[in-house]
């Protein structure tokens, strides 16, 4: 842990400091030291010599990245402090040049279509099937991917999710291989993925797979603190460029915490994983039975898997369907925050997503399962009503950098229909936007703001902070 390392030896040199942060070690903030502890302000510190510098590295964080490299399988890792935001985005701006095309689901997380807008790159959606069960979009068939390949042979990449929010994997091996056949790079988002590296029996992950990057949230399954991420670079890049692209947009003053972090807990993983995420497997599996026999409520694993849209699942996900029980994912969600004091990490039109790590013991996944039960008991309606499906495919009329950075007027949301969008809505978690720069707003997707508006949904990205406007692109 070469980071760790560098920082326990700074605190035993006792340097007096003359640099930033402003704070000095906690002693110019005392209520902020008092509420953090002593031991982390000291070690909220700046680049220098010893501790070397996130954007050159030369010395402890090179060493660590490469230790990362290692342990993931990568040609080279870089340590990401702004997010799996910012390493989606990096991917996508290596790839594409403004006006190029690239490949990928619409069930992607809002970043990718950022990097769209901040890069000019052109999207070609494959649009996932729809599972019509339990109402959540699926992978990429091979079939669409192979026609999307032929239909735009100068796209210069393919993204892929691996696994999506819900665990739905996507045939990864077979994608990569015809993308690369096609002379294109294969992206993959793993911001839900870190335990497929370290895991046994897992789906297959990125670096395995073939492809030449990943973007892996370390802070999810990875347990690193919250905004620390790796991007994981394959053989087929050139490492040195994707760091020019990753220095446009990640801060000069990369957090020590985050990045000891980020070197602890992959030390972490590369010893301790198979054990780790085989316990968080089980718990898993213990929960989904337990709500399964309650009645109504569907949390679904690995006997979905098709070989085609479902290539693989991801079991570590417990991802609950709830329709049956009259009620939509967002409600459920609500009434466990509030009235039982569980926090799960979404609730969207037909599911909840309870995230389930190491962390995690017997006596809460207990907790959770009583609590669904007594809302069963107490809550269950008619499902008469209930909007069936999270996902709408979209029309793409303009691409989104155009439509963000064109001319526009803000209309009220009910006379917005027809016109094309030149912002972003969405519920987050788990951003993934409903519109996108340059869709169009139909009827369908009006209809579905306004449900998930009525059903408590947290809705983000427009100007209009209540949701009452849209910005559409002015018309001649």
């Amino acid at each position: 842990m070469p980071i760790m390392a560098a920082l326990n030896e700074f605190k035993r040199n006792r340097l007096v400091p003359f640099d930033v942060p402003g704070h000095k070690r906690g002693k110019g903030n005392p209520e902020l030291t008092d509420f953090l502890g002593e031991r982390c302000m000291t070690l909220d510190v700046n680049s220098m010599k010893p501790l070397d510098n996130l954007c050159h590295p030369v010395s402890v964080i090179k060493e660590a990245e490469e230790l990362a490299a290692d342990a993931f399988g990568a040609k080279q890792a870089f340590f990401m402090v702004n997010g799996t935001t910012s390493a989606v985005q990096t991917m996508v701006l290596s790839a594409c040049k403004k006006g190029e095309k690239i490949i990928l689901p619409r069930n992607v997380h809002r970043s990718v279509i950022n990097a769209m807008i901040l890069g000019g790159a052109i999207p070609v959606y494959v649009n996932p099937e729809t599972n019509h069960e339990i109402g959540i979009s699926l992978g990429m068939t091979l079939s669409a991917v192979a026609e999307a390949i032929r239909e735009n042979p100068d796209a210069k990449a393919i993204l892929v999710n691996n696994p999506t929010y819900y665990g739905v994997c996507s045939n990864l091996k077979a994608i990569t291989e015809m993308a690369h056949a096609a002379g294109m790079l294969i992206l993959v988002d793993e911001a839900h993925g870190t335990h497929f590296y370290f895991g046994e029996n897992m789906p297959i992950s990125g670096m395995a797979a073939g492809a030449d990057m990943a973007s892996v949230s370390m802070h999810k399954s990875g347990g690193s603190l919250t905004q620390s991420s790796f991007l994981l670079v394959g053989a087929g890049m050139n490492p040195g460029y994707v760091r020019q692209i990753i220095n446009l947009t990640q801060t000069t003053s990369g957090s020590y915490l985050l990045l000891s972090s980020l070197d602890i807990s992959r030390k972490n993983l590369a010893v301790n994983g198979k054990e780790i995420f085989a316990k968080v497997t089980e718990m898993a599996q213990y929960a989904r039975d337990e709500i399964n026999q309650i009645g109504d409520y569907y949390a679904y694993s690995k006997e979905l898997i098709n070989g085609d849209t479902i290539y693989d699942f991801d079991a570590t996900k417990l991802s609950i369907n709830t329709l049956n029980v009259g009620l939509a994912g967002i409600e459920v969600y609500n009434v466990l925050r509030d009235e039982y004091d569980i926090q799960v990490e979404f609730g969207d039109v037909g599911n909840i997503l309870a995230y389930i790590s190491v962390g995690d013991s017997q006596r809460n996944l207990e907790r959770l399962v009583s609590a669904l039960a007594e809302i069963r008991r107490i809550y269950k309606k008619d499902k008469a009503g209930m909007l069936q499906y999270e996902y709408i495919n979209p029309a793409v009329a303009v691409a989104p950098q155009e439509a963000f950075y064109a001319e526009k007027e803000a209309l009220p949301l009910e006379k917005s229909g027809g016109r094309i969008c030149s912002e972003f809505v969405m519920c987050y978690p788990p951003g993934i936007p409903i519109l996108a720069p340059g869709e169009m707003i139909t009827a369908e997707i009006l209809d579905s703001i306004e449900y998930v508006k009525d059903k408590g949904c947290f809705l983000t990205g427009p100007e209009d902070m209540e949701i009452k406007k849209l910005n559409v692109l002015k018309e001649d």
